[in-house]
């Protein structure tokens, strides 16, 4: 794959996406447009956060343009009420937080911060698990939750309080514990007491059935637990990233782009989620940075597979459509956001190709 050339293409795509979404805060992908979600929807953060990883590779002022304000209009959703919850970390990290380690912006620092202070206020003492959504959810915790540590991991770094680090490990141990099965799949979501804090069952939730393996989340775990490994250095959440990875690469071996659930049990449900490809490529080579280089070989070259597939058969760059990549799968049991494109799609396929170009930051 010649990196070159794939960027420059990236990169034109960008800049037409950039007239096409204008002051959008894209989410889904129908008929080539974009959509208009809210801004304390759950990935609200995703294109301004192309737009960062666009900037700290090329410099090119229009990128950070483009980028400044959207933490300043997210953050703006606290003062009014609002329907932020677990994903704070989706939203502030690509923003704030990338704008401080890019700018060195202390607003940006600042609104970071607070993200992580809202996630940590969701800590469930007795369950040990970050309380997922709102309303009547009061027990529950899902396994996308492991992408969001990264906040509350950069927080504790950045203020010296291990509070942070406290809430998000002992989140991650209840992942471990709870959520990823001895072959490497894993749970959607976990409904605990919240009162007790006892295990009570596992739900289906965007993936087939409680007992199936629906691939996105996967990916977040493979991904999320690889970056609490890198920041806090205990193996055995490296150990877990490479179960769940092993068990994701293994049902790839033909196909590098996964299905939505590795277990549906119905050859009609054989839709593809290339958002899952793109955050579990950029996860595989997150771990290929961690282990010994003996071992880093099998994650970044089934990374570069799957990279490769997608940008073969799955991208746009000429076309007039507004996403990256087609065929993402949103919630197939509810028929929702089924064959589409998603922005976080997007935002991972760019996150792994900077990465395939020797980016180093690192916002997640």
């Amino acid at each position: 794959m010649e990196m070159t050339t794939l960027w420059s293409q990236l990169q034109s795509k960008v800049d037409r996406m950039i007239e096409q979404i204008g002051t959008k805060s894209p989410h889904v992908e129908k008929e080539g447009i974009y959509d208009d979600a809210r801004l304390d929807w759950w990935t609200s953060g995703f294109w301004p956060g192309i737009l960062w990883i666009m900037y700290d590779v090329t410099k090119d002022e229009k990128y950070r343009q483009q980028a400044w304000k959207w933490d300043i209009n997210i953050e703006a959703c606290f003062l009014q009420e609002n329907n932020f919850h677990h994903d704070v970390g989706f939203q502030f990290l690509p923003t704030a937080v990338a704008k401080y380690l890019m700018t060195g912006d202390k607003d940006g620092r600042r609104r970071g911060l607070q993200a992580a202070n809202f996630l940590a206020g969701r800590f469930n003492q007795a369950g040990q698990f970050l309380r997922a959504w709102n309303q009547d959810k009061h027990g529950w915790a899902i396994i996308d939750s492991c992408m969001n540590l990264s906040i509350l991991l950069w927080a504790a770094k950045e203020t010296e309080d291990t509070r942070f680090t406290q809430v998000a490990m002992a989140h991650a141990d209840t992942v471990l514990a709870h959520f990823i099965r001895k072959d490497g799949s894993v749970r959607h979501i976990v409904s605990f007491d919240p009162v007790s804090g006892a295990f009570i069952e596992a739900l289906g939730g965007q993936g087939f059935s409680p007992t199936s393996s629906w691939s996105r989340g996967q990916s977040w775990a493979l991904h999320g637990l690889a970056n609490v490994y890198r920041y806090t250095g205990e193996e055995r959440y490296l150990e877990a990233a490479k179960r769940v990875a092993h068990y994701f690469m293994a049902n790839t071996t033909v196909d590098p782009i996964p299905l939505w659930d590795f277990r549906t049990g119905d050859d009609a449900d054989l839709l593809k989620d290339t958002s899952a490809a793109a955050c579990a490529a950029s996860g595989l080579l997150e771990i290929a940075d961690l282990v010994p280089v003996d071992e880093a070989g099998l994650y970044r070259k089934q990374a570069i597979r799957m990279i490769e597939a997608l940008t073969r058969d799955y991208a746009d760059f000429a076309g007039e459509r507004e996403s990256i990549l087609r065929e993402g799968t949103g919630h197939k049991p509810v028929g929702q956001n089924v064959n589409v494109g998603l922005i976080y799609g997007d935002y991972y396929y760019v996150e792994a190709v900077a990465k395939l170009r020797e980016w180093t930051t690192r916002i997640f």
